[in-house]
């Protein structure tokens, strides 16, 4: 006999109803894992098919251009954000080889840089400082050249004129039409006239990125550059002729610089870094025995003057601020400030060659300003040698743009030397130049030549090829203009 159990029709119902409800249940969580992992995928593939394409900027060499293999060149055909120089700047990539890679150019904001006076380890205590308007990490005393409210500013403090900045305004211009074809200025001492040119924009915080200047400024760059990559750093026209150390200081002081805005200002030129490497640690290199600079570069003997000294002495100092590594460069700069202090005459002026040397015909030492510049700018502006020495000028300078007395490569000096000063010193200077300086610049935007007819010619103390050119004085009168801003005084510098 068997035994089983037969179930009832209302317990087979609810068996058949189960069995249909897990097997719905089963496809609803099928299809819901379907869609969970589609949502996974979706969440890392979504933004690679949505990602909206970069703009890109492409730059490529000319490759029909004769000698390419040994010659490196810029491109100066760059984008650029159409920005003056007190609003945010953009990095430039510019390319010297062809490449089909292409280069996203990012926006980046950043801040605004120069170059001060004082110690050569000492910055000033807002160095690093953000600035609302252009380049950051820069030595303190740079950054009121890069505003206009700034600027104007310093004008009104310091005795300039609305006038001083609208002369400015119209020299750039003026050098912006004369420029050459390859980026540079004039026929002759090329390299010197560029690196004035380019330190005359650079003192009114003029970039590559500037609005009105920026091509004009990255076309000098450029020829300084190329120039330095064919001959390894030495930057001068001519390097058998005597006076080459003026052309090589003048565009390394210009270039270093210029690094130093284009190191803050993430404005990438290509060699620029490596040019001026090359060329300042020639300079050390290269310093006489006696601590000063030579003709010709010669390290034992040779023709020794404050002059040839000056122009390395502030080409060192811009160097110090590129950040870039000089071997040697602070035992140059005190070799140097002992040279210059040796120069100094009973008097407290400086000689041109020796402190014995004849002084110019009227019996001033032109060299005096140069001097006590030199020692301000590695922090000796407060030794008794740099205040005699601003003393003698305060007692002795003169100034008439139409007389032999318009010496302006003294005048150079002995603006920046006064203002450094400041106090009554620098009112009493300011009162002699401005105006002498401001009415004699020609409506073009050049300035005239100095001296009166068939009176004695200027006296000067640098290389007598430089002393006719149009853009060598017009270089030197804005830059006399922008004393006002350019740096501000150092650490020290003025006191008594």
């Amino acid at each position: 006999m068997s035994l089983h159990a037969e179930l009832s029709p209302e317990a087979l119902a609810r068996l058949h109803a189960q069995r249909r409800n897990s097997t719905i249940s089963s496809i609803v969580i099928a299809l819901l894992s379907v869609v969970l992992v589609a949502l996974i995928l979706g969440i890392f593939l979504l933004p690679s098919l949505v990602q909206e394409t970069p703009t890109i900027v492409t730059y490529e060499a000319n490759l029909n251009e004769e000698n390419q293999l040994e010659e490196k060149k810029i491109q100066t055909n760059v984008t650029r954000r159409p920005t003056p120089p007190t609003t945010s700047l953009a990095k430039v990539i510019i390319s010297n080889t062809a490449s089909p890679t292409s280069v996203q150019v990012p926006d980046v904001d950043v801040s605004t840089p120069s170059m001060d006076f004082g110690s050569i380890e000492d910055f000033g205590n807002d160095w690093g400082e953000a600035q609302p308007s252009g380049f950051g990490n820069v030595p303190a005393t740079m950054k009121k050249r890069c505003s206009l409210e700034d600027r104007m500013a310093r004008l009104q403090e310091t005795g300039g004129t609305k006038e001083c900045e609208e002369a400015v305004t119209k020299a750039l211009n003026w050098f912006k039409a004369t420029q050459s074809a390859d980026g540079s200025w004039t026929g002759s001492n090329k390299p010197a006239m560029t690196g004035l040119a380019l330190l005359a924009y650079l003192g009114r915080c003029e970039t590559p990125l500037s609005k009105d200047y920026g091509d004009s400024v990255l076309r000098a760059i450029t020829y300084l550059v190329n120039l330095g990559m064919k001959t390894n750093g030495k930057l001068a026209s001519n390097l058998t002729v005597n006076s080459w150390p003026y052309e090589h200081s003048i565009a390394t002081y210009a270039l270093a610089e210029a690094a130093t805005f284009c190191k803050q200002g993430n404005i990438d030129v290509p060699n620029l870094f490596e040019v001026t490497q090359k060329a300042g640690q020639f300079i050390i290199d290269n310093q006489n025995e006696n601590g000063g600079w030579a003709y010709l570069y010669a390290t034992k003997t040779g023709h020794v003057d404050t002059s040839v000294t000056a122009w390395q002495v502030q080409a060192l100092k811009a160097c110090h601020h590129t950040g870039l590594e000089f071997k040697g460069l602070p035992r140059a700069a005190n070799r140097a400030m002992d040279y210059i202090e040796s120069m100094q005459t009973a008097e407290g002026g400086f000689g041109y060659s020796s402190p014995t040397a004849k002084p110019h015909a009227d019996g001033y030492h032109t060299m005096t300003g140069g001097s006590v510049l030199s020692l301000q700018m590695f922090d000796k502006g407060s030794r008794a040698s740099a205040r005699k020495g601003a003393k003698y000028i305060e007692d002795n300078t003169k100034f008439g743009y139409k007389t032999q007395f318009a010496d302006l490569y003294g005048h150079y000096y002995e603006a920046q030397v006064m203002m450094n000063r400041g106090g009554e010193q620098w009112r009493k200077y300011n009162a002699i130049f401005r105006d002498e300086v401001l009415k004699n610049q020609n409506p073009d935007g050049s300035w005239a030549v100095p001296g009166a007819p068939n009176d004695k010619p200027p006296i000067r103390a640098v290389a007598p090829v430089f002393t006719s050119n149009v853009h060598y004085r017009t270089a030197l009168c804005t830059l006399m203009l922008e004393v006002y801003y350019r740096f501000l005084p150092g650490t020290g510098v003025g006191t008594r």
